[in-house]
């Protein structure tokens, strides 16, 4: 009589058991559930672009326009602390590599190059006599970079949550680039013109003295307005950032949608004391150097509120909203690909998979029913629990599965019977040697097992290299191919034999033939 642990016999129904209930909200539509806790609902297997349809799109972050304005804004740092010392210079000017300056004869360059180390974090300071050059560090930058690609997708997150698209799956790809891939999307133009932008809303009074010609007084910028694109003369001076932005939303003004917004506490108290000061004055709203209002200020606005109006469409004033509500985007982003997948090519792919699976799995369970028989029957129904725990261990971890995820699933089928078929020969080979059947199950168990745990770590080792080293498609492979394998040695080590050992136990046969 063979004999299992009960601790094994326990393990296997929990697993089982666990994987079932796991995968009882699959079985559903999500409309059906909704009297269960989200976390519940949240399990059902979620299906990637190639099968469900939807817009996908690689950004890359504009690393240029981000050094450029890292360097702008340490040019002014620059002069604000040479200010703060009164030492004289000339020629201070930045370009996107450093920033450049000559100090005057009558200072003393090293004390200035002490200066200037200390009043600006990190800053590398290079000198040639009286000539200086300003930069950072190549570490300093790949951790700006990083951060503001973080940021970005942050950014990105809540302008695609605020649309109300489901499951968008958002991730780093390489050093720049973001990749945003939103299922089931039907209006991909729109949602375009949302990421693109970068939504870098600023207050500045308007220059009462205009432009000359076509080119503003210094300390001004001529910057076209929204609706006619004619140039407006403006300060540059920011008088409030929209940073201090707590709120925004669409409404509507004498029967025309406008933007209404709000500040906080401290952007409240600057824009009442900037509209105190001015009255009579125009107040230039921009966004993205572009004028999209400059309403004159009649009265202090005190409340830190106020009203955009631009002649916007319900749909402008939505997506400005929007966008002022998410925030400003660090840096420029550039489309650099763009896919999209019809909701019928979706279904036709998920439909070719799941024919492709079923298929596999025919002609997996005839093979192995022609050699082994009953014992062929048994992997088969431990090749269908495996197929169960894949599917469960994916919704379990929210995975998404996609189209090579569907070709690591039919793998895996190809692959799950490969244990039992080095258990099943080792134990026919037993047999021929003259051992009883009880002998020769365990012996079979026992020899293979080393082999069994040898090919499939291999297999194991290739395919978390797929998923670290690999984008996209390759590490959604990898995904369900790591996971088949996992659930196969754990069919083939537990199941399998529990299931071997309980029909022995029962029927005991004198004479076994496989």
């Amino acid at each position: 009589m063979l004999k299992v642990s009960l601790f094994r016999v326990i393990l296997v129904a929990v697993v089982l058991l666990g994987a079932l209930l796991v995968m009882i909200p699959n079985t559903f539509d999500r409309q059906s559930l909704h009297f269960l806790p989200a976390s519940i609902q949240q399990m059902q297997l979620r299906l990637g672009l190639d099968l469900q349809g939807g817009s996908s799109l690689l950004l890359e972050v504009d690393e240029d326009a981000v050094r450029e304005s890292r360097m702008e804004t340490l040019e002014g740092q620059v002069r604000t602390a040479l200010r703060a010392e009164k030492l004289g210079y000339r020629g201070l000017q930045y370009s996107a590599a450093n920033v450049r300056f000559t100090l005057r004869d009558d200072h003393n360059a090293e004390e200035s190059e002490r200066l200037l180390q200390r009043e600006i974090a990190e800053v590398v300071v290079n000198r040639d006599g009286m000539n200086f050059t300003l930069g950072f560090s190549e570490p300093h930058w790949e951790a700006e970079l990083h951060q503001i690609v973080e940021q970005t997708i942050e950014v990105i997150r809540r302008r695609v949550d605020e649309t109300g698209t489901n499951e968008p799956t958002i991730q780093q790809q390489g050093r720049l680039r973001i990749l945003v891939q939103l299922p089931g999307l039907d209006d991909p133009e729109r949602l375009k013109n949302l990421l693109g932008r970068t939504a870098q809303m600023n207050f500045h009074l308007v220059d009462p003295r205009g432009l000359q010609g076509k080119r503003a007084f210094p300390g001004s910028l001529a910057l076209p307005m929204a609706d006619d694109g004619t140039l407006i003369a403006i300060e540059r001076r920011v008088i409030v950032s929209g940073e201090h932005l707590e709120d925004s939303q669409a409404t509507f003004q004498d029967n025309l949608p406008v933007v209404s917004f709000r500040f906080n506490q401290n952007g409240g108290q600057r824009f009442g004391h900037v509209t105190a000061n001015n009255v009579n004055e125009r107040l230039a709203i921009i966004l993205d150097n572009t004028v999209i209002s400059a309403p004159n200020i009649d009265e202090p606005i005190l409340g830190g509120s106020g009203i955009i109006r631009g002649g916007f469409s319900l749909t402008q004033a939505q997506d400005l909203a929007l966008l002022l509500r998410a925030g400003a985007l660090p840096a420029p982003i550039a489309i650099i690909e763009e896919r999209t997948v019809g909701p019928t090519l979706g279904a036709d792919s998920l439909s070719s998979g799941k024919w492709a699976a079923s298929v596999g799995l025919a002609l997996v369970a005839a093979l192995m029913i022609a050699t082994y028989g009953l014992f062929g029957l048994l992997a088969i129904i431990a090749l269908t629990v495996n197929l169960v725990l894949l599917m469960a261990m994916l919704s379990v971890l929210q995975a998404t599965l996609t189209l090579p995820g569907l070709a690591g699933i039919a793998l895996t089928i190809g692959m799950s019977v490969d244990a039992n078929v080095l258990i099943f020969e080792r134990v026919r080979e037993e047999l021929r040697n003259g051992k009883s059947p009880p002998a020769s199950i365990n012996s079979g168990f026992d020899k293979a097992f080393v082999t069994i745990i040898d090919a499939n770590i291999t297999t194991l080792i290739a395919a978390v290299c797929l998923y670290v080293f690999g984008l996209g498609a390759i590490r959604g492979f990898a995904v369900t191919l790591t996971f088949g394998i996992i659930a196969s040695m754990f069919t083939a080590i537990l199941l399998t034999r529990l299931m071997v050992v309980l029909w022995h136990n029962r029927v005991r046969p004198k004479q076994m033939t496989i």
